[in-house]
């Protein structure tokens, strides 16, 4: 950013109440729109029986179902990109109350669809339509939080600021996993297919719909006002405008992407998968490992967004890359022949992924206020809907070769992580740039 920027934002005001009421509805109506977009996931297996035919073959059912899963990614960077577009024009909050109502509806009517016996082939045609409504409403989600959050924060407490959303969204990933494990125990399989798979998706609806109504209460952030009051909006597609004068910031923004992608889609999604496919741990104690995980990456967010904070983002990179590198070898390593250390190192592996917390603040410092919205969403969700999808395909070739793979690849990121981290705090960290 420019010195005129640096120099003329504000660095000195504190967390206010009102600051902390909009990053604490900003981080609950993430947490439930995230679980919106993952209770799919856990409930894959019955719906796929549900909604196609009794006759298909199972892994024709199971490819259909998880493709389903799937497109709701691939809508993610079409939607973030026209979100985003009027994010930058008509106003953050618009956008922000439109992405998780776009979540929310979808859910309820997951929960209220017509099986394929009722409606035959009408039945996964229906569930593929809402499944991409609510990709292209986390692909605007995601982006426009952090950066709604961040142009709301004081400047000295932007990492905070970003830190908490995301930990707010990976909170979200819990919740239905909690949910999901509550649901199995509570009901038998016979009622399971009946009607309690439909219980998260209203669960999940309903508490959309009540995000929506909160999210009521949260103003339009200054700097866009500010924006919209010195007339300082984009005269241009925004996107357009992202493409030709900032690719440096695109391209660090869709390399940070990658990093966050690996730490998130290996360590706390693959991992479970593979610690019972490859290593023969019980499914329950590998749930078990991975909620203790995933309440490791919560906190970490929050440390390393203080960390940023406080010393810079280089340092915390340099140091948090270190950290995960350490801690991820650690723990695929000691799979073989240390059984008994995979719940604390996993733990511990999960809150070294937290150093991803961090990441948010630099991407939103890396774009000028007009075009923000649009830069941000455009890197991430390209760069996410690539290497989300790559990476398990990169990881099973890794396996195909060594048992320790996926330490091979996260290590790789976290390489990669450290010598961004290292750039950034040689160049020191820019100011969010204000309106204008």
């Amino acid at each position: 950013m420019s010195a005129e920027h640096s120099s003329s934002a504000p660095v000195a005001r504190p967390l206010t109440r009102s600051d902390l009421k909009t990053l604490s509805l900003s981080a609950l109506g993430g947490a439930l729109e995230f679980y919106d977009f993952i209770i799919f996931v856990f409930f894959a297996t019955v719906v796929g029986k549900l909604f196609f035919p009794a006759e298909m073959p199972d892994w024709l059912r199971q490819l259909q179902t998880f493709g389903i899963f799937a497109a709701g990614y691939l809508a993610r960077p079409l939607g973030g990109i026209v979100m985003a577009h009027f994010g930058d024009l008509l106003g953050r909050k618009r956008m922000f109350t439109l992405s998780i109502f776009m979540m929310a509806v979808p859910t309820l009517c997951m929960g209220l669809l017509p099986t394929y016996t009722q409606i035959g082939v009408w039945a996964p045609l229906a569930l593929l339509t809402l499944r991409v409504v609510q990709g292209a409403a986390i692909g605007g989600e995601v982006p426009g939080a952090w950066v709604f959050v961040a142009e709301h924060a004081p400047q000295r407490h932007i990492g905070f600021a970003c830190s908490t959303l995301t930990a707010g969204l990976t909170a979200g990933i819990l919740l239905g996993s909690l949910t999901a494990n509550a649901i199995n125990r509570a009901f038998s399989a016979e009622e399971l297919t009946d009607w309690a798979w439909r219980i998260p998706f209203l669960i999940g609806g309903a508490f959309g719909l009540v995000s929506v109504y909160l999210r009521r209460w949260l103003h339009e952030t200054p700097v866009f006002a500010e924006l919209q009051l010195r007339q300082s909006l984009a005269a241009e597609l925004p996107l357009k405008a992202v493409v030709r004068e900032h690719r440096p910031a695109v391209l660090l923004s869709m390399l940070l992407t990658w990093v966050l992608s690996a730490g998130i889609v290996v360590i706390i999604l693959m991992t479970p998968t593979l610690l019972q496919t490859l290593h023969g741990f019980a499914a329950e104690e590998a749930l078990r490992a991975n909620g203790l995980a995933i309440l490791g990456l919560t906190l970490g967010c929050v440390l390393a967004g203080l960390a940023a904070d406080r010393f810079g983002a280089g340092p915390t990179f340099v140091c948090g890359g270190l950290l995960l590198l350490a801690s991820s070898s650690m723990f695929y390593a000691s799979l073989a022949g240390h059984r008994d250390l995979m719940l604390p190192l996993y733990a511990l592996a999960g809150l070294c992924v937290g150093s991803i917390g961090a990441i948010p603040m630099v991407m939103v410092k890396a774009f000028p206020a007009a075009v923000r919205f649009s830069g941000l969403s455009f890197s991430y969700n390209l760069a996410y809907a690539i290497c989300g999808g790559l990476t398990p395909i990169l990881v099973s070739l890794l396996l195909k070769w060594s048992p320790l793979g996926p330490a091979y690849y996260v290590g790789a990121l976290c390489l990669l992580f450290i010598l961004i981290g290292a750039g950034l705090w040689r160049r020191g960290a820019p100011a969010l740039a204000p309106a204008g």
